[in-house]
């Protein structure tokens, strides 16, 4: 197939690697520029528009809700250069309810739509092993899932537009409370005198294990805080998690709790860190660093 790609980030990059060794054409564009491995064996285009002109089903992945809406209905956006029966899959993470109206404008175009977050981070988009939560009809989604399989393993049509982020959203609640609740347990173990790389061992093998004590808490005790999903996207999405709970009349405690503690983590430079650093504002609050032994 001809296929489109925007934003080839720190996710957008291997996934649309994956799509070019599935032997697809691949058309590529990015703000930040295409990285040379890519542009060697797909086509660059100069803006979005050219990429939907060519490509009968296109991809985003960019950072938060304003740059879909830029991508899509900016000048020489997506909009501009499709044609009836097209396919946009938006695989950002972002405001569900201005994922529906944007839904609502390609589809009067006569094209279809899809929300298609991810889960998994930089590691999951290198393995093509990422988690794909979708929302759209599903002739769309039936359309497109072979492409899906190429990025993921865990694909799944939640129901209509804007329910595979409202689905994303749900996802960042759980990992976002419990990096935050690894983070407490560690930093206890570790003042209470523990070697804290030894009990999350011990935890491992328990009840309490997840793969965000395995990855996470690993990161936590070795200090590896180089983004694989910075603070600041988390921050966006917990966001939208308080923001909808509001609009939904509802209380998300644990939810707002982790969100300051990454807000104070972003005020103390760490914006740009890996979202495990937010146990270095558990660590200022115990007045205790994670990596001190005793």
């Amino acid at each position: 197939m001809k296929l489109g790609f925007i934003g080839l980030g720190i996710m957008g990059k291997p996934m649309a690697g994956h799509l070019i060794a599935g032997r697809h054409e691949v058309y590529l564009h990015s703000r930040s520029g295409v990285a040379a491995e890519l542009a060697a064996k797909g086509k660059v285009c100069k803006n979005a528009k050219d990429v939907a002109a060519q490509a009968e089903v296109i991809f985003l992945m960019v950072p938060d809700t304003p740059d879909v809406e830029r991508a899509l209905f900016g000048e020489d956006g997506v909009a501009e250069g499709l044609t009836k029966g097209k396919t946009v899959v938006d695989m950002s993470s972002i405001s569900p309810i201005e994922t529906k109206r944007f839904a609502k404008r390609i589809t009067a175009l006569g094209c279809q739509y899809l929300d298609a977050p991810v889960s998994g981070g930089e590691v999951g988009a290198k393995n093509a092993s990422l988690t794909i939560m979708v929302g759209g009809e599903p002739a769309a989604f039936e359309k497109v899932r072979p492409l899906f399989e190429l990025m993921g393993k865990n694909i799944t049509l939640v129901g209509g537009n804007g329910d595979g982020q409202t689905c994303k959203v749900a996802n960042q609640i759980i990992v976002g409370g419990t990096i935050a609740l690894v983070g407490e347990a560690l930093v206890f173990a570790a003042k209470a005198g523990a070697d804290p790389a030894k009990v999350r061992q011990a935890l491992m093998g328990g009840f309490a294990a997840s793969k965000i004590l395995e990855v996470h808490g690993e990161r936590m005790i070795h200090r590896m805080f180089d983004p694989g999903f910075r603070i600041e996207l988390h921050l966006k999405d917990l966001s939208l998690a308080v923001a909808g709970a509001r609009a939904l009349a509802m209380s998300l405690p644990i939810t707002a709790i982790t969100q300051q503690l990454m807000n104070a983590c972003a005020a103390n430079g760490g914006a740009g860190w890996d979202h495990s650093a937010t146990v270095r504002a558990l660590e200022m609050l115990a007045n205790f660093d994670l990596g001190r032994k005793g």
